[in-house]
């Protein structure tokens, strides 16, 4: 069984058929999503939603919503996981990090308000217990220099796609390393590289759904104008999982279903409320 570790079953295209998307994956052997948070507007629709397709979730502020956040809103992180400390399927603090790759994010001033929420996010981890799910992008070091300043329980980098020696420094910190539908692009060299030669144990397996398509569904802007009828632009799903951990498994001369175990494994491990509900699910044996 596959662990899909970040995905956004919340996001408006899967608003018309939410069970569907969920069926589909669960017929191709996904037992279990993780469903990160992207704004505290969210969060009671994404609890709910995430009880009603027996998933997970996590709760943050993303950086990409920190340009619109107030500061009411990190009170409003912290009371709801105080409010829901005991739900079994609350698994983590995210997705939260810091993005110096989107323009009118790279201001001076937006990338001191990413750093501020950023650490205050790390501290209400701290306060709670709970290991984060983090955002990477152009930031590893920054993002590494806030976990040693308030250390965490570790988690996850999603989507990670820096060196070496960042990889091995978030690992150290006790945290695995998402990869998701880039690695199945045959120019990905360096991130190929990097899902071949990590530590296997390290690795996660993530959609990121909608967002981040495989090659198989990706379609260039030229290409959706110029197809008759125009396409629309490809929407990923948690059901293209077990294709993304064969990519995975070819790189990696591994078989098929260790990738699956092994990958899940170390989502539950670095996730550790995830462990009960992936032996639920048959996805893990718990211990």
């Amino acid at each position: 069984m596959w662990t899909d570790s970040h995905c956004h079953l919340d996001a408006p295209e899967f608003a018309h058929d939410v069970q569907a998307v969920m069926s589909r994956a669960r017929a191709q052997g996904v037992a279990c999503c993780v469903m990160p948070a992207v704004q505290t507007a969210d969060f009671e629709r994404l609890r709910l939603l995430a009880h009603e397709l027996d998933n997970a979730y996590a709760l943050g502020i993303h950086p990409l919503y920190v340009p619109q956040a107030q500061l009411e809103d990190l009170d409003t992180l912290d009371r709801a996981l105080t409010q829901h400390q005991a739900d079994p399927r609350l698994v983590a603090v995210g997705e939260i990090g810091l993005d110096f790759f989107v323009p009118n994010l790279c201001a001076p001033e937006m990338r001191e308000k990413q750093e501020f929420f950023y650490h205050r996010q790390l501290a209400l981890a701290q306060k709670h217990s709970l290991p984060v799910i983090l955002h990477v992008r152009r930031s590893a070091d920054r993002l590494l220099k806030g976990l040693r300043q308030c250390a965490v329980q570790g988690g996850i980098a999603h989507a990670f796609n820096g060196s070496f020696q960042q990889a091995h420094n978030f690992i150290d910190l006790g945290f695995a390393l998402g990869f998701g539908g880039a690695i199945s692009f045959e120019r990905a060299l360096q991130l190929r590289r990097l899902a071949t030669e990590l530590p296997m144990s390290a690795v996660v397996l993530e959609t990121d759904a909608p967002d981040i398509p495989p090659q198989w569904l990706y379609r260039t802007q030229a290409q959706r104008a110029l197809s008759t009828p125009p396409l629309s632009p490809t929407c990923n799903e948690p059901c293209h999982l077990p294709r993304i951990g064969a990519v995975l498994a070819q790189l990696r001369g591994l078989d098929l279903s260790e990738v699956a175990c092994t990958s899940a494994a170390n989502a539950a491990r670095v996730l550790p409320q995830l462990s009960p509900l992936l032996a639920h699910h048959g996805g893990l044996t718990a211990p």
